[in-house]
Formats: structure tokens, C-alpha cells, sequence
């Protein structure tokens, strides 16, 4: 109550109107411009003035219904462009205020004339800030703050993966999530409180609390499921860190290029010309994957090189997921020696291996199956997935490609979200809270008897480590971090 109070006082204080270009800057068969604020109405008289509707008596447009206008200066009186009007009267805008959208030309000319003419029409009309249109429309109740970071991740989002993960919470997904939970705490607060103003009976007080015992353990599985994620939500929002990895000369350079369809990394039959590592940002089937190809690994004299094979090992330990090529004609021949010490410390169950250079090796299959040293390396290692391909000539490749694929959409498609909802953590400080709303109910569970008092207020601390996510309560301090991810005019 207390925040939306706060966010009333906030809206009574937008005394200012506010304007800005909403779509890309830049030269484009169109622009839109939005103005919003008490006055917003003004424009639609004095910038682009239509007819007196001869029933109502009104210069304004029907709501949401565009209109043909012609747009004026309202200091010069020069004509500027011609173009679209719609109105959204408040509180039925995005806003929730009185909304005004020009769609006009995207020339450059023609959008520094119309923002400057929006400037003039008066003082209490102003440029917006960076995310100051969502800012009141949080402040308005029109979105929440997990809405908020759902569109900018909208406007963010390259991949198709992202989008759908983007879209899902823009549309309220964590918001009806993390509030059907607190309400739920609310609610098993209620009997608490009551047992607090009204006193206790006799095997009252400690029914009453089973009650809610039985409720809150529940809830906190619920809870815990949704954060124990490994992160995908957040992953998939930045980026999924795939790490190439190897001995040198194993073909992890074609290997990311043959991913980026271009030379990306240089290509030598000179072990160790890859001294750092080489990051490519790529499209997987709409995952965004960023693929980083690093140096050999292996014991040099050279400062240079070994300095490459010191960040290789970090951006193997930071990867979300590894592949390791290994030569096949180097795991058949007298070289394994090293390679076998290799799979040993880097390979793990959640590596993907790929043995290259299958191309070199006639019969590729049958040499593989009949071979004691690689089946001794397979077990020491216990990849997740063997691939056999070459980088060369692309053979296997497509195979690789598909289940690969599989794979990402196994670890990192939102819709395969641990809760019934679909929705995913997707920021930082979501899991923060959530961890700080498990803590609160932890101690709840360990005696709820002993004290109703302090039982009551380790809900109460629950529930709102929850509110903080979706903006209900205590969220000052945030609001910046949040609204600065937006670009001007949104």
C-alpha cells in the first residue's frame, strides 16, 4: 500500500509534458514521435489543428483512431510534414496519461523540425529522459518492474530465443508468478496476526500454525525449483558462452569458422597460431551463442603463448558450455600419450567432444569402434556427446549441427522453465531477492512455534523480498539501474 501510494505522489508530481523520436533514429519511410503528459492534448490544437467536430465541439480525434493532419510550427507558422495523429486520451495509453503519436516522414530535417516545434509549443513542454515514458508508466500502475525489464529486453533481443523469453515477461509472466506467491504469504500471514491482536487459546495456536506450516513448505519447493535453473534465463538474455578447446592443430579455428560461415580465426598448419582467444557472436537456430576460440593447450617455453593457454583455462572454467576437438589421425597415432592427460583434466560429463579430421582416416567408423585407445579415452573422460566430422571438408557436420541444437534448446528454451508458468529468472537481481525470500522462509520453518511475533515477521520479510522484484515495495534505489537499459523515447 505504502508503494502505491509512492507511486501516486510520483504521478501527481508530472506537472512537465514530455516528447521524444520513438523509433530508430536515422533516415527511414517513417518516424514516430510520442508526447505524453497533462498537456499532450495541446498538440493535437496547436501543431496539428483539425476541424471542429460540429457534435461534440472538439478539435480532438476520436481515441485511438488515426487521423490525416498536416503539422505546423507553432512560433513560425511554417508547415513541416503531413502525416498520421492518433490520441490516446489517459488513463488508456501506455503511459497512463494522455498520450499524442505523430507518425510523419523519417527524414532527419523533418524530425528536427517537428521535435523542435514540440519544444515551443510551451514551457511545460521538455525532451524526454532515457526511459522516462516507461518510468511513468510503472509510476502510473501500468507496468510492473519485471514488465519494464521484459521490454527492454524486447528492444534488446537479436535472437528469436530471446524474443519469445523477452515477449513471455514483458507480458507479465514473472509478475503474475512472484505475486500469486505473495499473495499466498499475505494469506498465511492473516491467521498469524490474528493470533497476535486476539490472543491465544488452548490448541488453538498451534493448529492454526500447522496450517500454515504446511502452506509455506509448499511454497518454498515452488520457490526453490524456479531458482535451482542453472541460470538459463539469464543465460539466454546475454548470450550462451560456447568455449572451443583442445590441443593445438585440432581444428578449433576451422571449427569456428565453419559455425561463422567466414574466416574468423586464422587457419595454420603451425601449432599454436592461435595465442588469444577469438570471439565470435553467433545466431544458432534464434540462440544467441557467443563462440570463443582459444588457445592450444600445452606445455610451452614461449611467455606469449602460455599467457594464451592462462585465458583459455579461465574462459573454459566461465563457459556455459565446452567443446573440445581432438585430431583422430593424433588419438591413432604414437602422439596420444599427451591427448590422453589431456581428456583426463579438461573433459568432463558436460563436455562435448568432437574428433576431427575424420576425412584423413579411411573407414573413419569401424577404426574408431575397433580402437582400444580410444575406448579407453571415452571412459576416462565420459564426454556428454562424441561427434565424428571434418572441418574440412564438412562431413558430419550437419549431424553435429542438428543435435547440437538439441542440445541448447534442452539447457536453454524458456519454455522448458521448471515452473508451470514458462518463466525464467532473467536478471541478477530477481535470483537476489528470491534467495533473500528462501532465507526469510528457512527461518520461519525452523521454529514458527516458539514465537507467532517473529514467525509473522519472517513472512512479512518474505513477501517482501518478492515485492522488491515486481516493484510493490522499497524499490528507489533501483529504478535507475532499471529505466537507464532504455533508450530515449521509450
Amino acid at each position: 500500500m505504502l508503494r502505491t501510494l509512492g507511486r501516486s505522489l510520483l504521478a501527481a508530481s508530472h506537472t512537465d509534458t514530455i516528447f521524444a523520436l520513438s523509433s530508430a533514429p536515422g533516415k527511414a519511410g517513417l518516424a514516430v514521435i510520442r508526447v505524453s503528459g497533462p498537456r499532450a492534448s495541446e498538440v493535437l490544437t496547436r501543431i496539428a489543428p483539425g476541424i471542429k467536430d460540429r457534435i461534440t465541439g472538439s478539435y480532438l480525434p476520436n481515441p485511438r483512431q488515426a487521423v490525416f493532419r498536416r503539422i505546423w510550427h507553432p512560433s513560425s507558422g511554417d508547415f513541416l510534414d503531413r502525416g498520421l495523429v492518433l490520441w490516446f486520451p489517459g488513463p488508456a495509453s501506455f503511459t497512463g496519461e494522455d498520450v499524442v503519436e505523430l507518425h510523419i516522414h523519417g527524414g532527419t530535417a523533418v524530425i528536427r523540425g517537428v521535435l523542435d516545434a514540440l519544444g515551443c509549443v510551451d514551457a511545460g513542454f521538455r525532451m524526454a529522459e532515457r526511459g522516462e515514458f516507461s518510468r511513468r508508466a510503472f509510476e502510473n500502475n501500468k507496468l510492473d518492474l519485471t514488465s519494464v525489464e521484459g521490454i527492454a529486453d524486447l528492444l534488446n533481443a537479436e535472437t528469436e530465443a530471446q524474443r519469445k523469453q523477452a515477449l513471455r515477461q514483458a507480458e507479465g509472466g514473472l509478475k503474475q508468478l512472484y505475486e500469486s506467491w505473495r499473495t499466498q504469504m499475505l494469506k498465511s500471514m492473516a491467521p498469524l496476526e490474528a493470533l497476535i491482536d486476539f490472543g491465544e487459546e488452548d490448541g488453538i495456536e498451534e493448529k492454526v500454525i500447522d496450517r500454515v506450516v504446511i502452506i509455506i513448505r509448499s511454497l518454498r519447493a515452488s520457490i526453490y525449483k524456479h531458482t535451482d535453473d542453472n541460470r538459463r534465463g539469464e543465460i539466454l538474455r546475454d548470450g550462451i558462452n560456447v568455449t572451443i578447446l583442445g590441443p593445438p592443430n585440432a581444428g578449433k579455428s576451422s571449427f569456428l569458422n565453419r559455425m561463422a560461415q567466414r574466416q574468423a580465426a586464422i587457419v595454420s598448419p603451425i601449432p599454436g597460431t592461435t595465442r588469444d582467444v577469438v570471439e565470435v557472436a553467433l545466431n544458432v537456430a534464434g540462440y544467441p551463442v557467443i563462440m570463443s576460440d582459444t588457445a592450444g593447450l600445452r606445455d610451452s617455453q614461449d611467455v606469449i603463448e602460455m599467457e594464451g593457454v592462462k585465458r583459455a583455462l579461465r574462459r573454459i572454467d566461465s563457459a556455459d558450455i565446452k567443446i573440445c576437438l581432438l585430431s583422430l589421425p593424433d588419438l591413432l597415432s604414437e602422439r596420444s600419450t599427451p591427448l590422453i592427460h589431456m581428456t583426463r583434466d579438461i573433459i568432463d560429463p558436460d563436455t562435448l567432444l568432437i574428433l576431427n579430421k575424420c576425412d584423413t582416416i579411411p573407414g573413419s567408423p569401424a577404426v574408431i569402434n575397433n580402437s582400444a585407445l580410444i575406448r579407453r579415452i571415452f571412459a576416462m573422460s565420459t564426454p556428454m556427446h562424441i561427434w565424428t566430422l571434418s572441418c574440412e571438408t564438412g562431413e558430419g557436420f550437419d549431424k553435429f549441427m542438428n543435435e547440437f541444437v538439441e542440445i541448447l534448446s534442452d539447457k536453454f528454451d524458456p519454455a522448458a522453465a521448471s515452473v508451470s508458468s514458462g518463466s525464467v529468472i532473467t536478471q541478477a537481481r530477481h535470483r537476489e531477492h528470491l534467495k533473500d525470500c528462501l532465507m526469510a522462509l528457512d527461518t520461519f520453518l525452523d521454529d514458527p512455534y516458539s514465537d507467532v511475533v517473529l514467525a509473522a515477521e519472517e513472512l512479512r520479510q518474505a513477501a517482501g523480498a518478492l515485492g522488491r522484484i515486481t516493484g510493490q515495495v522499497d524499490v528507489e534505489e533501483i529504478l535507475e539501474l532499471v529505466f537507464r537499459e532504455f533508450c530515449i523515447g521509450k
